[in-house]
């Protein structure tokens, strides 16, 4: 094999090797965004849930009168 078509293969691997690296760094990113927008909405829900307990959560009692849009 002819030292020219070694090193033609050599760089076409070396080239492989740069996109698949580049492509795990873009996934690596996308993953990381990911889960930091999973944490902000387990945070959000926490919060609604939280905010539903201290409301009175639904089956409690409720007065009506409360129940009024502001206009009346």
């Amino acid at each position: 094999m002819p030292a020219s078509d070694v090193q033609r293969r050599l760089e076409a691997l070396e080239v492989k090797a740069a996109y698949a690296e580049d492509l795990l760094e873009q996934l690596n990113l996308t993953l990381y965004r990911q889960q930091q927008a999973m944490d902000r909405l387990q945070t959000q829900v926490a919060q609604l849930r939280q905010q539903l307990r201290d409301s009175g959560g639904p089956g409690e009692q409720r007065d009506p009168r409360d129940e009024l849009p502001p206009h009346y």
